[in-house]
């Protein structure tokens, strides 16, 4: 099973590649997914998920398949194959 994860804007600059892909032998949950991801790209590690509370950060917009996790199943979305998950860095101003 392979899913293809994307980085955009500053997440681009902190992994150093646009995009990345991973192979599983079974559908995994998107914490699976994202626990992968900073095995291949450690310097994302903390900066997608909160360490201390385990749940993905305020400022990361998480995208399976264009759709916001937040509409699906947050971390425990299940990706399939060919599943694209796209991780954008969200800016807050005041």
């Amino acid at each position: 099973m392979l899913v293809t994860v994307r980085f955009v804007g500053s997440l681009r600059a902190v992994s150093k590649r646009a995009e990345i892909t991973l192979t599983f032998g079974r559908s995994v949950s998107l914490r699976d997914a994202i626990n992968s991801v900073v095995e291949h790209q450690p310097a994302l590690s903390g900066v997608l998920i909160d360490l201390e509370l385990g749940d993905p950060r305020k400022d990361v917009l998480m995208l399976v398949n264009e759709k916001d996790t937040s509409v699906l199943n947050g971390l425990e979305t299940m990706l399939h194959n060919e599943d694209e998950v796209v991780f954008v860095p969200v800016f807050h101003g005041g």
